[in-house]
Parts: C-alpha cells; sequence; structure tokens
C-alpha cells in the first residue's frame, strides 16, 4: 500500500526527528522514512554480548535550551562529566589541547615550540589562503607540523593546505604566548576545553535522548529511496513501494539526493565536488576496566591510523557488563583502503605494542562502517553546496542536518536544523 502523506521526510536520524517533532507542533502530519531497522542515523548504537557502542563519539554539551528541554524529556536520568581529553603523541600522554600543555614533552622539543611561536608573524603581516597557513599563523612551524597537520591527514583525509578555515569556529584553541610558555613549565593548568560539561544518559546511550522524538513521530523502517519522481511529487523505494507527498523534506547525504534524481547535468557535476570522509569504527569489549581514565583521546602517532578514541564504559558503565570496560576507535580513510587485519592490526594492535592495554584482556573486537562521516572542506565545497542545494529547493525538496545542509553539525545544531523548517 502506497504511503501518503503531506510532509515526507527522509531519514529518521536527529535531523529528521527534529523536523517531525517541528511539524507535529504545528499539528500538520508527517511520516518519517527510514532504511535502517531504528532511528537516530549516526546518533544510533549498537550492541554485542552486553556491551554497547555508540555509532562513532557522541556526548552532550549543547547550550541551545530547545535542544537541551527535549533530551530532557527524552532522558533526565544523566551522567554529568567534566571534560578531560587527552593525547597520545610519541607515547606520551598530553593534556588536551596540547598546545598549552605541553609539560610531558622532552625540553628540546618544548624549546623548538616556544621558538617557533614566538616568531610567528603578526596577522595583518600574513594572508591565509588554506588551513595550513592558518596553523602555521597561531601555532608555529614545529607544533602545526607534529600535532594539527599529522591530525588533519587521519581526521580529514587531507593535507591541511587543501581545506578552509571558515569551519573552524571554536573548535581548535588558540592560546597566548604566555599560556603556551606556562603549560610547558607545569602540568597544573586551567582547562581550556570549549564544553565546560558533557552530559550522557545513564541507560540506553546516547540514543535515549532521542526517544520522545521518535515516540511521537510515525517511523517507516526498511525504506530506503532509489528515485525521486519530483515533478509527480512521488518517491521511489528499493522495496517496490512508493510514496506519495505534498512536501519532501530531506536529511539524506546531498549527493545521494542527486544520484536519485533527474538533475542537470550542471548540478551533478557540482554534486561530485561535495567530499565526505568514510568512517569506521573499531569496537574493543575488555575482560576488566585497565583501560586509560579518559572520556576520549586523540591519537598524533601516524602508526595508529584511529584518529580519536573514547570509552563507552567509562560515559556510562550501562555500556558495559559488571567489571568490563570498553573502547572504541574511529578511523577516517576510504572505503576499502583498509583490511579487515589491517585495521585492527594498525589500531588495536598498536594500542597493544604500546602497552595502552593487552591483549589478554580484549574479549572481542568489532569493526562497523559509516559511508559518510564528516564533511570535507575543500575550496569548491561552498560554490557546489550552493548549486545543489538551489536545484533542490527549486524542485520542492528542503535538506537538512549534517548532510543536507553539508556543515559541519555537532548533533545538537542538527536536531535545530530540523526543528527550524517553516
Amino acid at each position: 500500500m502506497a504511503i501518503k502523506t503531506k510532509n515526507l521526510i527522509l531519514g529518521a536520524g536527529i535531523a529528521g526527528l527534529g523536523a517531525s517533532y517541528a511539524l507535529r507542533k504545528r499539528r500538520e502530519e508527517s511520516v518519517i522514512v527510514e532504511k535502517n531497522d531504528t532511528y537516530g542515523g549516526l546518533c544510533s548504537n549498537f550492541e554485542i554480548n552486553g556491551f554497547r557502542f555508540d555509532r562513532f563519539v557522541h556526548l552532550s554539551f549543547s547550550t541551545i535550551p530547545e535542544v537541551n528541554e527535549l533530551f530532557n524529556d527524552s532522558c533526565s536520568d544523566i551522567y554529568r562529566h567534566t571534560p578531560n581529553p587527552y593525547n597520545l603523541y610519541k607515547g606520551i600522554w598530553i593534556k588536551h589541547p596540547a598546545q598549552n600543555n605541553l609539560y610531558p614533552l622532552p625540553k628540546v622539543e618544548k624549546e623548538l615550540i616556544i621558538q617557533d611561536f614566538m616568531k610567528r608573524p603578526s596577522v595583518d603581516a600574513v594572508k591565509v589562503n588554506n588551513y595550513e597557513d592558518w596553523l602555521r599563523l597561531q601555532f608555529g612551524d614545529y607544533f602545526a607540523e607534529h600535532f594539527p597537520m599529522v591530525y588533519t591527514r587521519k581526521y580529514w583525509m587531507k593535507d591541511a593546505k587543501d581545506l578552509r578555515t571558515e569551519w573552524v569556529g571554536k573548535r581548535v584553541y588558540q592560546p597566548s604566548v604566555d599560556e603556551v610558555i606556562e603549560g610547558c613549565k607545569t602540568a597544573e593548568t586551567p582547562v581550556t576545553y570549549y564544553a565546560k560539561e558533557m552530559r550522557y544518559p545513564k541507560k540506553g546511550g546516547y540514543k535515549a535522548f532521542l526517544k520522545h522524538l521518535a515516540d511521537v513521530s510515525d517511523i517507516r523502517y526498511g525504506y530506503r529511496a532509489d528515485g525521486i519522481d519530483y515533478r509527480n511529487k512521488v518517491v521511489h523505494f528499493e522495496n517496490g513501494e512508493v510514496a506519495h507527498y505534498d512536501r519532501l523534506i530531506s536529511s539524506l547525504p546531498l549527493p545521494e539526493v542527486i544520484n536519485i534524481c533527474d538533475a542537470p547535468k550542471e548540478v551533478k557535476e557540482a554534486s561530485k565536488k561535495l567530499e565526505a570522509t568514510c568512517g569506521y569504527h573499531i569496537s574493543i569489549a575488555l575482560k576488566n576496566k585497565n583501560i586509560p581514565p579518559y572520556l576520549w583521546w586523540y591519537i598524533y602517532d601516524e602508526k595508529n591510523i584511529a584518529s580519536r578514541v573514547y570509552s563507552p564504559s567509562l560515559k556510562s558503565p550501562d555500556n558495559a557488563p559488571e567489571g568490563c570496560g570498553s573502547l572504541q576507535m574511529e578511523v577516517f580513510c576510504k572505503e576499502n583502503e583498509y583490511s579487515e587485519d589491517e585495521l585492527i592490526n594498525r589500531t588495536v594492535g598498536h594500542l597493544v605494542r604500546i602497552g595502552v592495554i593487552r591483549q589478554e584482556d580484549i574479549l572481542f573486537t568489532h569493526i562497523s562502517f559509516e559511508k559518510y562521516a564528516n564533511v570535507i572542506f575543500t575550496e569548491p565545497i561552498y560554490d557546489a553546496r550552493k548549486v545543489v542545494r538551489d536545484w533542490l529547493s527549486s524542485i520542492g525538496i528542503e535538506t537538512i542536518g549534517r548532510f543536507g545542509e553539508w556543515d559541519y553539525l555537532w548533533s545538537d545544531q542538527s536536531l535545530l536544523s530540523g526543528l527550524k523548517i517553516k
């Protein structure tokens, strides 16, 4: 039986749920169609043998009142964590952000960093053309080359010179000279992380924050769109069914939408310029709690292909059986770039080899793949994105969420993207 609805929403991720909720508040009907068998998208999770793992790291630090109210409606029983991220650099643990917490480094290396930091030109004297220019201007050559430029290759799959800078915002801390020098002298430095509190449900994983939104939405699972006839306002699905709509709202990645539309050549060409990382999460279940005491940490060593690690069991003990611990490592790359053996050897294996965890403590490892992880901010992104979104808007398709807006949106911003539809 065909679906007929005034408002059809593609995708039951956090943005799609937000759009459904906003429409419901206005007493407008909507149906969400979702390819998977559950809601949440990248904010969802999975369970194996009593261990729960989110799909990539998720913690709430939102300051948006409307978002926090909705999260509280779903789950008021939460843990409140003080952020304590660290960095692993050449086997050395360094408080995050590294640029003003360099105390554990050898004296020679600290001196090189300070010297370079002091030699930076004034902001007015340098034209910043790309992210590499920005990093060198902010931190000096040595630190830029050994820390953020290394991490950029792992996280964004690009050299820093190939990225624009508009996305940076408050995500990268810019310390004063005095802060850098003080951070080389002592480990007793103030917390300068941009969020002061991280919130996480006591039970159910991050997805528990979305339960109320899902409960009040009409979600149809197992519907993967494979054709959009925008002229007749019909969406076709792989299961053979169709949906008729008056209004179409999509949280799907822009290239995926263009692939199933009869788009003009110039729009298809613009879509091909929109780049995103793929991602693997390598989940580790441990029979004890012998893990680093940090909610999450960053890896600068290129011998380990993971860029970031977090602990589900530290976020909430409910994410692991009694007495057990867990970690999850994030690897950003192209699909099939590594074999499963390579992924395990160059992530989990590396942690074992440097003594961060012990092989005998590992109960199991698990690899999952996400086709879309992060939008990459290469030079053509803004012009290409405008061409694609303007055309979709012209044919009556509204786009929301991280991959619908094609922007660096945190989960609360993605929810707001859905909530603010007109």
